[in-house]
């Protein structure tokens, strides 16, 4: 081999260790709580927060091929899971759905609970990655319902001029009574994922009354503050490009229904510029010139205040797991202040977790290059569902 090939092969390899972060040494998750008595439970049935969490080998030390794989497939070899699906009309006129799943497993320490999912933005009980959550979950013992947000299940039609909003709780609140009718002696642990994550701490926080067989609930790589992570989401560590797939996602979606959506009447109540709509290439331009205003906000500052769960963080009153990546390059690390402080208070009886590697949503764990199909992730959230469920 010439000196001229070696010196670029290993250029190559540099390039590649750089991007692949070869030399990121996984480590034991950090964890945080201000009752030591209360983790301490915890740790009893959460074996995977008291060891290392090992990524795949080749790629999964790179927040952003862990974000992306997430994106782009999901999960590995994920089976099939059919629900029953129920159906509610919103006050307003919308039909919200949700699948209920019952687990076939038989566990009389957890046939009497039940989780609660809120998936991400735009997704669903259909979602890959959902769909293995859920399978994993009915293989532990535990049933399970699921809200589909509005317009995110395309059989689903919509039937009132309006999606689901960052911080938009009613369609859970109906979820969470119907289940607390249906199954009034099981525990309930609510589960939410990225956006799903804002909504279910903001609800379990909100001023209204809820069940009180509703006893945690769990928040994975959720941003907490809309306000204060824009002028970091715009263009840090290749947040913008980020943010531009998940705004063409959520236009794809008002494209989708656009004879309801963007009606004559509807552009004309909320003076709604069409262009300018399908022009956005970020969030926050598409929340100014669509989402603010059919939510009734004069200002986008005034919505996301609104729907951010960091300002309801005072009103929780059950215990709280929350979930974040260090290396998630949809979740600047400076907001994770926001769960720190709260968890650090010892009658807040809640955990904050934040891992060295694991992107936005991915967490795949294990192998070189093809991980297995259950995540760290699910893991992590049936262990401390196992542990919660034992102290309330």
């Amino acid at each position: 081999m010439s000196a001229a090939a070696a010196f670029i092969i290993g250029i190559i390899f540099c390039i590649l260790a750089r991007l692949l972060y070869f030399s990121s040494v996984p480590i034991r998750p950090f964890v945080l709580c201000g009752d030591p008595k209360f983790l301490e439970s915890i740790y009893k049935y959460c074996s995977c927060l008291q060891e290392i969490y090992r990524p795949p080998g080749l790629w999964g030390r790179s927040g952003h091929l862990q974000t992306i794989i997430h994106g782009l497939y999901g999960r590995v070899k994920v089976p099939l899971v059919k629900g029953e699906r129920w159906t509610y009309t919103m006050s307003d006129g919308a039909t919200a759905t949700y699948d209920i799943y019952e687990s076939s497993a038989k566990d009389p320490d957890k046939d009497d609970c039940l989780l609660l999912v809120c998936p991400g933005i735009a997704n669903s009980s259909e979602s890959v990655y959902i769909q293995m959550f859920v399978s994993y979950v009915l293989d532990n013992g535990y049933h399970c319902a699921v809200l589909n947000h509005l317009g995110s299940v395309t059989d689903v039609k919509l039937t009132s001029p309006r999606i689901f909003t960052y911080g938009g709780t009613d369609e859970f609140h109906q979820l969470v009574l119907y289940v607390a009718r249906r199954y009034p002696n099981h525990k309930m642990v609510a589960v939410g994922f990225s956006m799903g994550g804002n909504i279910i701490t903001k609800y379990l926080g909100e001023k209204r009354e809820r069940p009180a067989n509703l006893v945690a609930g769990v928040s994975i790589c959720q941003g907490y503050d809309a306000l204060r992570g824009q002028p970091i989401l715009i263009f840090e560590n290749l947040r913008r490009l980020y943010f531009l797939i998940i705004t063409e996602s959520v236009k794809e979606v008002i494209r989708r229904y656009r004879d309801i959506l963007l009606s004559e009447s509807v552009v004309q109540r909320y003076q709604i510029e069409e262009r300018r709509l399908f022009s956005a290439q970020t969030l926050l331009e598409l929340d100014e010139c669509y989402t603010r205003r059919v939510a009734g906000f004069t200002t986008v500052s005034e919505f996301y205040k609104n729907q951010s769960s960091v300002n309801y963080f005072d009103g929780i009153r059950v215990p709280m797991l929350f979930l974040n990546a260090e290396d998630d390059p949809l979740v600047p690390v400076d907001l994770l202040d926001v769960p720190k402080t709260f968890v650090e208070n010892p009658n807040s009886r809640s955990v904050f977790v934040q891992t060295k590697h694991g992107g936005h949503l991915g967490f795949f764990e294990g192998g070189i290059i093809i991980p297995p199909r259950v995540t760290w992730m699910d893991r992590l959230v049936v262990q401390y569902v196992n542990a919660v469920t034992q102290i309330v």
